[in-house]
């Protein structure tokens, strides 16, 4: 499977590119960008992956992501059904550094402004008020026009900077700048894992998505992302049976087989490992 690099395009009238999106498969695959990513989902929810962290979104999350950051929405399969009244509506601005000019970002006065966007190589997640205050200033930013686009940008990355309560997303030490040669293997890896990981995955058939002997397999991707395959299926899976406990349509056993595991005994272990807590639990208290 082909990864995918991104090229984000902005009207010729625009330095850097802001949309809205109301559809759950825009970019629907994991992929990078050399431009940064600042995003805000007012309303949807799923898995999120992004460098070697997965985790569940939801209504009100805002994020900046760096350049060349991999990452992937993979939203709910109630917003894919054409019978549901549920929509996302997501905020996007794809921005480069330097759009501004290379000397701009290095003056005294836009330290700050450097300094997120340094930290933003992991992925910065907002909470607490200042998320709410980045998200209001981003939905400013959508519908401005000519000066006002980029001081908006500006505002919204210095209230970035200056919120207390962040959590960066992928692990500390994790790498953006991997060669071409293996980019190319840890991003077929991971859109195969993602679109099949409810079926048994053996590690010859993902060694020869990756285009390596199955004995170099488990090296090769436990060095690049700091843990086996076998831990990042599990937590794929585990993701994905998380939000369809929030969705509350299937029961726990049924959910059990729908992530791709075999027996009850196994899920409810691995879940717990994962989470802390057991299925049910974690559906009462999210619920």
């Amino acid at each position: 499977m082909k990864p995918q690099r991104l090229t984000i395009v902005s009207r010729y009238e625009h330095s850097f590119s802001a949309r809205r999106d109301t559809m759950p498969d825009i970019n629907n695959n994991w992929h990078y960008h050399d431009e940064l990513e600042l995003i805000y989902i007012k309303r949807g929810s799923g898995t999120q992956f992004m460098g070697d962290s997965i985790s569940n979104f939801s209504d009100g999350d805002v994020l900046l992501a760096g350049s060349g950051l991999p990452h992937f929405w993979k939203f709910d399969t109630s917003y894919f059904s054409k019978t549901s009244p549920e929509q996302v509506d997501v905020y996007v601005v794809h921005f480069d550094k330097n759009f501004w000019g290379e000397r701009f970002i290095g003056l005294p006065e836009n330290i700050e402004i450097a300094r997120v966007i340094e930290k933003a190589k992991r992925g910065i997640q907002l909470k607490g008020s200042g998320r709410e205050q980045v998200a209001t200033r981003i939905e400013k930013l959508i519908t401005a026009d000519g000066a006002h686009r980029v001081i908006h940008l500006m505002e919204a990355l210095l209230e970035t900077a200056a919120c207390n309560e962040v959590e960066y997303v992928a692990s500390f030490g994790y790498k953006t700048d991997f060669s071409d040669y293996d980019r190319d293997r840890i991003n077929a890896i991971y859109n195969y894992t993602i679109a099949n990981f409810n079926k048994n995955i053996d590690l010859k058939e993902i060694a020869e998505v990756a285009r390596i002997s199955r004995n170099s397999f488990c090296k090769f991707f436990k060095s690049r992302t700091g843990k086996t395959y076998f831990v990042f299926m599990n937590e794929i899976r585990i993701k994905q049976a998380c939000s369809l406990l929030l969705e509350n349509k299937l029961n726990i056993k049924e959910i059990c087989y729908e992530c791709g595991y075999n027996n009850f005994v196994s899920f409810h272990k691995f879940f717990k490992e994962i989470t802390g807590i057991t299925p049910l639990k974690y559906q009462k208290t999210h619920l």
